[in-house]
């Protein structure tokens, strides 16, 4: 077998995350696909506070990191979900639901989480002003918008993340997002990044189809 057709018979078992060969981040990208079916096999907290940490790696313009995460176990809720979702299977059907959303406003509120604590206070309050000034002069829309495609790059870290941890992922854009923001009690000025059914697939899904290098790049 090749190392990729071990982690997937690996996959396939009911053995702890801890028991499953690690992929690298190049094994993770060439096998993870969206799977929409899902085994009832649990993910601990620990698990998702591990992919969450990770995640957090993701980089961000100033360092802002407006994402923000909400895991949904709850079976109720996620059934809610599932309906705001157009009735998609893995919403109900996925252990864990994920529902990552961009808050530029908490962001701004919280300016100096973000300043780099190794900084002298001088430069720390320099560095919140010019990030005040830089920001503040926006409207609430546009700012959405700005912490909405920082919050994309760290979708991209979670999907290949929980590849790499032994996790299927089907992240979705399909849904009614003013009811998700009811059901999860999400800030109505935030934006919904994306809805994430997590755990271990009950089958492969569809194989990838991407394009080549030479079809989507240009070298000068």
């Amino acid at each position: 077998m090749f190392q990729n057709d071990i982690a997937a018979a690996a996959l396939l078992t009911d053995e702890p995350r801890s028991n499953t060969p690690r992929l690298s981040a190049a094994e993770a990208a060439l096998a993870r696909h969206s799977v929409r079916a899902y085994r009832d096999v649990p993910v601990t907290d620990d698990e998702v506070r591990t992919l969450l940490e990770l995640t957090g790696r993701a980089p961000s313009a100033f360092n802002l990191q407006p994402w923000r995460f909400i895991v949904v176990r709850d079976q109720a809720v996620k059934d809610r979900l599932r309906t705001a979702a157009y009735n998609q299977k893995q919403v109900g059907e996925a252990p864990v639901v994920v529902a990552m959303y961009a808050d530029m406003e908490d962001t701004m509120v919280h300016l100096d989480e973000v300043v780099h604590p190794d900084l002298t206070p001088d430069k720390k309050a320099g560095t919140v002003a010019m990030l005040q000034n830089t920001f503040g002069g926006m409207t609430p829309e546009a700012r959405a918008t700005w912490a909405n495609a920082q919050a994309n790059i760290a979708l991209g870290y979670l999907l290949l993340i929980a590849k790499s941890e032994g996790f299927d992922t089907s992240p979705m854009l399909g849904f009614q997002a003013d009811e998700v923001k009811r059901i999860l009690d999400i800030p109505a000025h935030a934006t919904i990044t994306s809805l994430v059914a997590l755990g271990r697939g009950a089958d492969d899904g569809f194989r990838s189809h991407r394009h080549t290098v030479d079809r989507v790049a240009t070298f000068v």
